[in-house]
């Protein structure tokens, strides 16, 4: 089972990473075409703001498992490792519910998009899609979540965390 779960959350993880090379192909190609051609694909700024929110929502659920989202230490470094381990779990805890909510009101957004047939401004395509793989990342922030929140209570040592570097002044 182990196994599985660790290629699912490497899977995310890939997905996230392939939507920073479609983002910024996205703006490659815009910017080439706009300095060589003064041309523009159609939509181009409708396509990048959305992939911009797929990107945030993807990204999200890629740092929300390896715990390399921003973080304060000040209090985490002064205690002993049992109390480090349950301000992980805490705030893992206080994160699961965030995000949980937020998924549930960005499907609000989709279903709600969906519904009012919002559309691209040139070509007249439907938004909704974007905005569900959006939260289809989301969803994965979640089991990501629920995930390190399990492997931190009951198995911390299957968590992998990105060692924490030390500032020296």
């Amino acid at each position: 089972m182990r196994r599985y779960t660790d290629l699912f959350i490497d899977t995310i993880e890939w997905i996230a990473a392939g939507f920073v090379g479609i983002v910024a192909l996205d703006i490659f190609v815009s910017v080439l075409l706009r300095y060589f051609f003064s041309t523009s694909i159609p939509d181009s700024y409708d396509f990048g703001r959305l992939l911009l929110g797929i990107l945030i929502f993807w990204g999200i659920a890629a740092t929300s498992y390896r715990g390399t989202h921003i973080t304060v230490d000040l209090v985490w470094g002064a205690v002993g490792p049992r109390a480090q381990r349950v301000i992980d779990v805490f705030a893992t805890l206080v994160l699961l519910l965030v995000v949980t909510t937020q998924t549930v009101m960005l499907f609000d957004k989709v279903r709600t998009t969906m519904a009012d047939n919002v559309l691209t401004y040139d070509l007249h395509l439907p938004t909704w899609p974007f905005f569900a793989v959006a939260w289809a990342g989301d969803v994965s922030a979640v089991l990501l979540i629920a995930v390190r929140t399990y492997r931190l209570i009951f198995h911390p040592e299957d968590i992998h965390e990105t060692p924490r570097e030390e500032v020296i002044e």
